[in-house]
């Protein structure tokens, strides 16, 4: 299947080089130079996935993340950025995006980041995932059993967690969560391994189908968002740091 990919990048070099490398990767690629040309051709073209940088002349591409969301509009985000601290790159989360690339880039990384969105939104719109209780190695006692109960209707329960996977919602207590897509997805595998600590690179096979090694930062990005909005203030943290080897959610 040839998958449609709208990229948005206002450096001219960059944008040429990205757009001929996905062309031979086998993608079809619309290019554009800004933000309102790419809402313009998100609206028009419904692209199966958008590469977009953020860094560009009159509207960012923080903000046409933003209206793409407001919109309702769940085609999977991949951000370029040239922005290293961990507060930008939450940024481009805090805006909707599914998943970032921090430049200079191997094209190699980009087309693995694409691949696993595309992967996640093919799962995504069938059932939901089949994350169901695993061990991970040493992370786990033989036996153990996850403290997670998946009825047959896909709800997880874990500690005061409810997460309801076919409609993609997830609740603390009385209080609805406002996930992105990649956030969900991790919080639903620890859900579902509650009280099991998963190591990195278990994670990433399942949440982003690839490991990206132990230099990079992006799992524990992703694991510190999804903390300020499960661990909030005045309640007992759930999703713990084994350190050298992963995450656990239990409640302690």
């Amino acid at each position: 299947m040839t998958h449609s990919v709208l990229l948005a990048e206002d450096d001219r070099p960059i944008r040429t080089a990205l757009e001929r490398a996905l062309t031979l990767e086998g993608y079809r690629v619309t290019a554009v130079a800004d933000g309102i040309q790419a809402l313009a051709a998100a609206h028009r073209e419904r692209p199966d996935v958008i590469l977009l940088d953020v860094m560009m002349p009159g509207i960012d591409g923080l903000q046409v993340c933003q209206v793409l969301r407001a919109e309702q509009d769940r085609t999977p985000i991949l951000m370029l950025t040239a922005r290293v601290e961990t507060a930008d790159r939450i940024a481009g989360l805090d805006a909707g995006a599914d998943d970032y690339v921090v430049k200079p880039f191997e094209v190699e990384e980009v087309f693995a980041r694409l691949r696993a969105l595309l992967r996640r939104t093919t799962a995504g719109d069938g059932a939901a995932a089949n994350t169901g209780t695993e061990t991970a190695g040493e992370a786990g006692e033989p036996g153990e059993v996850s403290a997670a109960r998946a009825a047959d209707s896909g709800v997880v329960e874990a500690a005061d967690l409810r997460i309801d996977g076919p409609s993609r919602r997830a609740w603390r207590g009385d209080r609805e969560l406002e996930l992105t897509r990649t956030e969900f997805e991790l919080l639903e595998l620890l859900a579902r391994n509650a009280g099991i600590v998963l190591d990195h690179s278990t994670i990433y096979d399942r949440i982003w189908g690839y490991d990206f090694g132990p230099g990079s930062k992006n799992l524990a990005v992703y694991v510190g968002y999804l903390r300020r909005k499960v661990d909030v203030p005045g309640s007992h943290p759930l999703i713990h740091t084994v350190r050298g080897v992963g995450y656990v959610l239990r409640e302690d």
